[in-house]
C-alpha cells in the first residue's frame, strides 16, 4: 500500500496517557515534521510535537519502527500522549494536515495480515482479544493469536499433501516403479482426518458460546417469577415485575458473567395462547429464542393451582424451576415436578427473596457452563466461517473416500479440501470477505 494511515488507537475521551499510531511509508517523514526529528527505530524518546503552525501540541513519547519489524509490517509510529481530547485533536490535525489518512476500521491488523505478519485467523483473534470481557474470553482470543487455530490447520494440511501426493502419484506414474498400493494408503489418513475435520466443526458451538455468551432462556407461564428471578440474577431491575399477566412482550437480554464465562439470560413472554397480536408476536420470539438457548430454564409458579404447560422447546439437560417456594405448595408444583423428571430435567425450588436460593441456583449455572465450554482443550476454531469451512473440508474428504477407485476424482476432492482450509486463514480469500472480517474492528487497530 502507498499512502499512509493514521488513528487513535486509544479510546476517545479523557484519559492519562492517549497512543495515536501511524503506518505506512510517509511514518518517518510524519515523525521528523511533528517531532523535530526521527528516534532510534525501536527506542522510546521524549520530545515536543509541533504543529504546521509551529504551537506546540504536546510532549510526547515518541516510538518508530523500521518494516518490517512492526506490528503492520511497514513503517510505523506510535505517539504516547497526555489524554486530553484536545491533544489528540491537535496531533490527529497535524497529521492529517501533512497528507496522511486517517485509518479505517481495522486497517492496521489487515495490512498486518497483507505483509504476513498474521494470518486470517490470527487477525479475528485479535479482534476477539480487543472485545474481550470475561477471563475464558481472553484466553480462547489469546490461543487464536498465538496461531493454535494456524498450527491445526497446517498439521491438516501437510495431512491432505501427504494424501494427494499418494493419489498422484497413482495417476501421474502408473509405468513407474511405485507400489500397486499407493492410493489405497492414502484411504487411512483421509479417514483419520475426515474425522478429526468434522469433530472441530461440531465443536465451533463451544467458540462461539465462550465469545458471544452462553444463552440460557427464562421460560414459563405468565406471572410464574421469570422477570423476577431475571432481576435477582442480575442483580438490578432489569426487567418490569407487575402483577398484571403478560408485561414481558419483547426478549430482555441480560449478560452475566460466572467462573470467567460470559451468559446471556433471556426474559421472555408468558407462554400462552393470546388473541393480542403483540402479545402474540412476543410468544413467538420467546419460543424461537429458546430453540436456539443452550439451556432453558422451565420456571413454575409452585403456589399455583392452574394447569401446567410443559413448553414443547425443552430438551433433556434442561431445569424445571419451581417458584416462590416461600409460598405453600400446590399442584402446580407437584406436576411439574413429575412431567420433568419424566423428560430428564433437573428440578429446583426456589424464591427470589432469597439470596441463599439465588446464589445456589448461580452455582448451578455455573457448573452447567463451565461443563459445557471448558473442555480438555481450547476450541480450534471459533467461528461460523471456521465451521462452514471445516465442514466443506470434512464434506470433500467423505466424497474422496467414496470415489476411491477413481483415483482422478479422488485427488480433485483432496485439493478441493486444502483449498477450504487455506480459506480459513486466508491463505486464499476473496476480497469481499476480507472487507467483511476487517469492517469489524475498531478504528486504530
Amino acid at each position: 500500500m502507498s499512502d499512509t494511515i493514521f488513528a487513535p488507537a486509544t479510546a476517545a475521551g479523557r484519559a492519562a496517557v492517549a497512543i495515536v499510531r501511524v503506518s505506512g511509508p510517509k511514518s518517518a517523514m510524519a515523525v521528523a515534521a511533528v517531532a523535530g526529528d526521527v528516534p532510534k527505530a525501536r527506542t522510546a524518546a521524549v520530545r515536543r510535537l509541533f504543529g504546521p503552525d509551529g504551537r506546540e501540541i504536546d510532549q510526547a513519547m515518541v516510538l518508530f519502527f523500521k518494516g518490517p519489524r512492526s506490528y503492520t509490517g511497514e513503517d510505523a509510529a506510535e505517539f504516547h500522549l497526555h489524554g486530553g481530547p484536545a491533544v489528540v485533536e491537535a496531533l490527529v490535525g497535524a497529521l492529517a494536515g501533512l497528507g496522511l489518512r486517517l485509518a479505517e476500521p481495522g486497517e492496521f491488523t489487515r495490512r498486518a495480515f497483507e505483509h504476513g505478519k498474521l494470518d486470517l485467523a490470527q487477525a479475528e483473534g485479535v479482534a476477539d482479544l480487543v472485545e474481550a470481557e470475561t477471563e475464558a474470553q481472553r484466553r480462547q482470543a489469546l490461543e487464536q493469536l498465538g496461531g493454535r487455530l494456524s498450527e491445526v490447520q497446517a498439521r491438516w494440511r501437510g495431512a491432505l499433501e501427504e494424501a494427494l501426493a499418494m493419489f498422484e502419484a497413482a495417476v501421474d506414474f502408473p509405468d513407474e516403479e511405485v507400489p500397486t498400493d499407493v492410493a489405497g494408503r492414502a484411504r487411512p489418513v483421509l479417514e483419520a482426518l475426515a474425522g478429526e475435520l468434522e469433530a472441530a466443526a461440531a465443536d465451533v458451538s463451544r467458540g462461539t458460546s465462550i465469545r458471544e455468551g452462553y444463552r440460557i432462556a427464562l421460560l414459563g407461564a405468565p406471572n410464574a417469577g421469570k422477570s423476577t428471578l431475571l432481576n435477582a440474577l442480575a442483580g438490578r431491575e432489569a426487567a418490569i415485575v407487575t402483577a398484571t399477566p403478560g408485561t414481558t412482550r419483547d426478549i430482555i437480554e441480560v449478560p452475566l458473567v460466572l467462573e470467567g464465562y460470559k451468559l446471556l439470560l433471556a426474559d421472555t413472554a408468558g407462554l400462552r395462547d393470546t388473541a393480542d397480536e403483540i402479545e402474540a408476536e412476543g410468544v413467538r420470539r420467546a419460543r424461537a429464542w429458546a430453540e436456539d438457548a443452550n439451556l432453558r430454564l422451565w420456571l413454575v409458579d409452585g403456589a399455583s393451582a392452574e394447569p401446567v404447560e410443559i413448553p414443547r422447546e425443552l430438551q433433556p439437560g434442561d431445569v424445571l424451576v419451581i417458584t416462590k417456594r416461600d409460598l405453600p405448595e400446590n399442584e402446580a408444583g407437584w406436576k411439574a415436578a413429575d412431567a420433568a423428571q419424566a423428560r430428564g430435567l433437573a428440578v429446583a425450588a426456589v424464591t427470589a427473596k432469597s439470596p441463599n436460593d439465588v446464589a445456589w441456583l448461580k452455582s448451578l449455572l455455573a457448573e452447567r457452563v463451565v461443563e459445557a465450554l471448558a473442555g480438555a482443550e481450547p476450541p480450534a476454531a471459533t467461528r461460523l466461517r471456521h465451521q462452514e469451512l471445516l465442514a466443506e473440508a470434512a464434506a470433500r474428504l467423505r466424497h474422496a473416500l467414496a470415489e476411491h477407485d477413481r483415483l482422478e476424482l479422488a485427488a480433485e476432492d483432496v485439493r478441493l479440501a486444502a483449498r477450504a482450509l487455506d480459506r480459513i486463514t486466508g491463505r486464499i480469500d476473496p476480497e469481499a470477505v476480507l472487507g467483511r472480517i476487517f469492517s469489524t474492528f475498531c478504528i486504530g487497530k
